[in-house]
């Protein structure tokens, strides 16, 4: 079975620098693999392990993405290879967007039995495009999957609700986005970050996929701006559990916020 692994490689959300007049400011920003991403890496691993299965991770995005410290940090992880597309078009990419260009690799990589995504990426977190690529390659799609099993040319599945655990049966080939609770991912050893470096990886750009630039996007982002700061209040409330309680509730009160 072929598994490909979709990857978000973002900026960490601790180096971004809010600056006085609300923008925003990725300069210093080092980028990384996003945390959800992580998960559906070790769920592709996991699954290959027990069914002697072959892993690609997969990842769109500007030229960051191609550096040889993140490549060897998400083949340490599991993968048997990774198939990058760098191009700067992919700056800012909207879901749209980036689901066509993971949709056009997954073709040419020449398809896959399974695809997995994160529920969201780290920096902005739509949930949108393990969704949208399942529709662009016309295959079945379930989102927020706590679970995963191979139950002979099927998946059984399991999603996890407010009150009840949903288990559904999925035909391969399928596309599934896997939510936080799915597993922890496991660091990788000191054999397996060796081992990184010999397997082997792809690098295409959006010619190469028969995309042209610019890439057609469905949402206009017209700024982007921090939230405005504020002087706190500082205001320490203690005693008993339902005296605290009273008093806050006079205090917002008093402050008009209820």
């Amino acid at each position: 079975m072929k598994i490909v692994v979709c990857v978000k490689i973002t900026p960490d959300a601790g180096d971004i620098e809010a600056r006085p007049d609300g923008s925003i400011s990725l300069e210093k920003a080092e980028w990384t693999i996003g945390g959800l991403d992580l998960q559906a890496v070790e769920a592709a691993v996991q699954l290959a392990e027990a069914t002697s299965s072959q892993v690609i991770a997969l990842s769109a995005g500007p030229s960051p993405v191609g550096s040889s410290k993140l490549r060897k940090d998400l083949l340490s992880r599991g993968p048997d290879e990774l198939v990058l597309v760098v191009d700067e078009a992919l700056r800012g990419a909207d879901t749209a967007a980036t689901a066509a260009v993971l949709a056009a690799a997954v073709r040419k990589i020449g398809g896959a039995d399974l695809v997995l995504a994160g529920e969201g990426s780290a920096d902005l977190y739509f949930q949108q495009v393990g969704l949208q690529l399942g529709e662009r390659l016309d295959l079945p799609t379930l989102n927020a999957v706590t679970r995963i099993a191979l139950e002979g040319d099927h998946l059984l599945v399991e999603r996890t609700l407010e009150d009840a655990v949903e288990v559904l049966e999925a035909p391969l080939p399928a596309v599934l986005s896997l939510a936080a609770e799915v597993n922890q991912p496991r660091l990788p050893t000191m054999k397996m970050i060796l081992m990184a470096g010999k397997k082997p990886v792809t690098q295409w750009s959006l010619a190469d996929l028969g995309i042209s630039s610019p890439l057609e996007e469905s949402i206009q982002v017209i700024s982007t701006q921090a939230p405005p700061r504020r002087q706190r209040k500082q205001v320490v409330i203690t005693g008993a559990a339902g005296e605290a309680a009273a008093a806050l509730a006079g205090y917002l009160g008093k402050e008009g916020i209820i």
